[in-house]
């Protein structure tokens, strides 16, 4: 069986506490690689071997650090399908999602390669008699990123490739259910000319963790994960003294009004809802439709599109829809909640609990579900299912959908689909969700905005990529400085003023 391994100072380093963890083949449900869980011992070494490597990093001008990520946008290129077909093996996208997965990551960097505009300060001649200021953005110094199983490319990039532009030393602690894409990215930076210590990868569990909350050499903590670990982490990495932003979980919503494109919507919150298994935090989980003959008309377009959706391996070919959760433990999650709907007095429409597949009996596979007359009340409206569950929730007025979102606890993303513009005028300005889709159903926002939910779904100032990550990763210093013509005789007691 294979042993992974942690990825320190420009190579691959087994680990040393002793413990390791299980990564399987989720269509299989078979142990395939063992991954080693780090001590807080070997957390401390990687980040006092990231701070000696950090000054000289940070002194490097920030085009010579965009040209290592031009470099590594390359090799991204280059090793597209071998990245994917790792990604696939462990986390059990279909083929084509695992390279869009590589793909939204590379976009980022492809943003990051802006570096020397987007660090550029502020000045200002003459602000007092002979006295000018000027602002410059430096580098945190050792910072950290703790990211989830369901995006293990596009979401460590989205965290060390700006953290990295920006002068930083970066510690990744990825999710130890699929960790062998972020050792192999890496190795493509270390390919790309970044020097050794700079993008450290610990491997591990609640134990590294702590250590990266705790470890007073880390200046900034990014996490993506569930509402509970995000507001642990931002509690612990604040008290801490830590800058520290956290995303955690959705219940995203898209509203169907009654002008609405039927097929279009129909569409849409298929591959919003089933893609990836449902394991996205923007994945689509409420259809809202508005008046009964409206969620009439979208379940009977909604059901032979679920039918005949293709649920398989990845290995199936490119003509999969999606694929098996990523744990045994994930899919007995999944249908709990489908039980728990059931017993609580929804409608199951489509249902997928007998789903098997020949061969993959053992893997973790779930059919498709869709519920019909879902409620506020009932578990599967309140709680993250992610999985391969839609649920239907009946509105009577577009002020009732509108406030079936706003309610909700947690404030990712939204879509609302509609021929009316002044309706989705209306939509987009009172909401209070991060992301809005308008006709669009997973508003992920393209590298140079930035991305970020509301309410229970984020925990900090400032938001993923875009122009936000280079505020998070650096912070600004003001100089005030004067060169006068001749020096003035005897000190000032008086605070200054503008002359």
């Amino acid at each position: 069986m294979e042993e992974l391994s942690h990825f320190i100072d420009g190579k691959r380093v087994a680990g040393t506490s002793g413990r390791f963890a299980d990564v399987f083949n989720p269509a299989t449900g078979e142990v395939q690689a063992k991954v080693p869980l780090a001590s807080k011992s070997e957390l401390d070494a990687a980040v006092e071997s990231a701070a000696k490597a950090q000054p000289a990093w940070a002194a490097t001008n920030p085009q010579r650090r965009a040209r290592v990520l031009m470099k590594f946008v390359q090799l991204l290129n280059r090793d597209m399908d071998k990245l994917a077909e790792a990604l696939s093996r462990e986390h059990g996208k279909t083929l084509p999602d695992a390279a869009g997965d590589v793909q939204r990551g590379l976009e980022v960097v492809e943003f990051c390669i802006g570096a020397p505009h987007l660090l550029k300060g502020e000045y200002t001649d003459s602000a007092g008699p002979g006295i000018d200021m000027y602002s410059m953005r430096q580098a945190l110094g050792v910072v950290a990123g703790i990211t989830p199983f369901n995006f293990p490319a596009m979401i460590p990039m989205w965290k060390f490739a700006p953290a990295i532009a920006c002068g930083n030393a970066f510690i990744l602690k990825p999710s130890e259910r699929d960790p062998s894409v972020p050792i192999m990215l890496a190795e493509l930076m270390q390919e790309a000319g970044l020097p050794d210590g700079i993008l450290q990868v610990v491997n591990g569990d609640k134990e590294s963790v702590d250590a990266i909350l705790d470890n007073p050499v880390i200046q900034a903590v990014g996490f993506v994960g569930s509402t509970p670990i995000a507001e642990y982490i931002y509690s612990r990495g604040c008290a801490n003294g830590k800058r520290v932003q956290c995303f955690g979980g959705a219940k995203n919503h898209m509203i169907v009004m009654p002008d609405a494109d039927m097929d279009q919507a129909a569409d849409a919150l298929v591959g919003a809802g089933y893609g990836a298994a449902g394991e996205r935090c923007m994945a689509i989980s409420v259809a809202v439709p508005v008046g009964d003959e409206t969620a009439d008309r979208l379940i009977e377009k909604l059901v032979p599109r679920i039918e005949a959706l293709k649920v398989g391996p990845y290995t199936a070919g490119k003509d999969v829809d999606y694929g098996p959760l990523v744990t045994g433990a994930a899919k007995e999650k999944v249908l709990g909640l489908v039980q728990s709907g059931i017993d609580q007095g929804a409608e199951l429409v489509v249902d997928g609990r007998n789903f098997a597949l020949q061969g993959y009996e053992d893997g973790f596979f779930v059919g498709p579900h869709l519920f019909d007359r879902v409620t506020r009340d009932m578990d599967i409206y309140k709680t993250e299912i992610f999985g391969p569950v839609l649920s239907t929730v009946r509105a009577e007025s577009y002020e009732d959908a509108l406030a079936h979102a706003m309610d909700h606890e947690y404030g990712n993303g939204t879509a609302i689909f509609t021929r009316d513009g002044d309706t989705a005028r209306d939509f987009a300005n009172r909401i209070n969700i991060g992301m809005v889709g308008i006709n669009v159903p997973i508003p992920v926002p393209l590298a140079y905005h930035t991305f970020g939910g509301w309410k229970k779904s984020a925990f900090g100032d400032l938001n993923q990529h875009g122009p936000d990550a280079f505020r998070f990763y650096t912070r600004t210093k003001t100089i005030t400085a004067r060169w006068p013509s001749g020096i003035k005789e005897g000190g000032e007691f008086s605070i200054p003023v503008m002359e």
